[in-house]
């Protein structure tokens, strides 16, 4: 069994998997101070079509997700300002155990956002 990491966003809004929108991947290293790993973006299902880390790359850590939601609200047409209220969302969180797979959605709206470590 190799650990991986994974995600996917839902459109609580409309009901319905969140496409396209632009994630980030970093490794958190301080509170200031961040290694980009890697971005890409969710596929018509909401989720990324690899894992954002697998088997050797998944290492004991603090990470941080970046989801761009403003972009994603833009593209949509549903934006209600500009800036939109949620631009970009981080989520940090521990990766304790590398070889466990850790699942992190968000779910979304233009007004609010929730997440937790999905299975």
């Amino acid at each position: 069994m190799t650990g991986r990491l994974t995600t996917h966003v839902l459109d609580v809004s409309i009901g319905k998997p969140a496409a396209g929108v632009l994630v980030e991947l970093w490794l958190v290293e301080s509170d200031k101070q961040f290694e980009f790993l890697q971005i890409s973006h969710t596929n018509e299902d909401g989720r990324l079509s690899q894992p954002l880390l697998e088997g050797p790359s998944m290492k004991k850590g603090i990470y941080e997700l970046r989801f761009h939601i403003g972009e994603y609200y833009r593209n949509r047409g549903t934006l209600n300002g500009d800036p939109s209220f949620l631009e970009c969302v981080p989520v940090r969180f521990g990766i304790s155990d590398p070889v466990s797979h850790y699942h992190v959605p968000l779910l979304i709206s233009p007004g609010g956002y929730s997440t937790y470590r999905g299975s």
